[in-house]
């Protein structure tokens, strides 16, 4: 039996950066893909009234601390040794969310995605900056010219925007946000549980 296995992730996120590089060991374990749906985080931010970890939680004493404790525990126990946070941090995604929208419409997301998390968070490109993404987008092997014009294309905008709210109407309020069929899973720590749900729906 097939499962269905959506992931809905911003490269904006640091912790799908993290996702995407585990994912590829989970699928290779299941037999099951997971389809990337690009969305923008701050649209669901704004769609569902949060805020980022790092504002939500910036007047409470020790939070955030121990987030990026846990988060470099995280990449410890992984093995992620070439993540570092970007010093432009936050980044607007809009350019390199359409861009997305323009990798899976022509076919090579996973290249596009595997490239821009990689842009963010081993090479702490600032992605929204025209020029700066149009250079990694050419360094990567990717027609940069064509997808810098596709994304102004409207029908790119719209799709990009309607997987936003979309996303926001079945219950997603952060990126990364995992569904398996109908069950949903938030965050990188989840992944354990998203590989388990994948193979009880599996044997079901």
């Amino acid at each position: 039996m097939s499962v269905d296995v959506i992931h809905y992730y911003d490269v904006g996120s640091p912790n799908c950066y993290i996702a995407h590089k585990l994912i590829s060991d989970i699928e290779e374990r299941t037999e099951e893909s997971f389809k990337y749906v690009p969305v923008l985080l701050g649209g669901i931010f704004k769609l569902t009234d949060n805020n980022p970890p790092f504002i939500q939680f910036q007047n409470v004493k020790g939070k955030n601390d121990y987030y990026r404790l846990e988060m470099m525990r995280f990449l410890r126990d992984h093995q992620l040794t070439k993540f570092k946070m970007n010093p432009n941090f936050p980044v607007n995604t809009v350019m390199t969310q359409r861009g997305a929208i323009v990798a899976a419409d022509e076919g090579f997301l996973m290249e596009y995605a595997d490239l821009t998390l990689k842009a963010m968070w081993e090479e702490g490109l600032k992605m929204d900056d025209p020029e700066i993404f149009h250079k990694a987008l050419s360094d990567g092997g990717l027609d940069a010219d064509h997808i810098a014009k596709r994304i102004q294309d409207q029908d790119v905008k719209d799709k990009l925007l309607a997987n936003t709210q979309a996303a926001a109407d079945r219950g997603v309020f952060g990126c990364p946000t995992f569904f398996v069929g109908t069950e949903m899973f938030f965050g990188k720590d989840q992944l354990m549980n998203v590989e388990k749900e994948i193979e009880r729906q599996k044997s079901a």
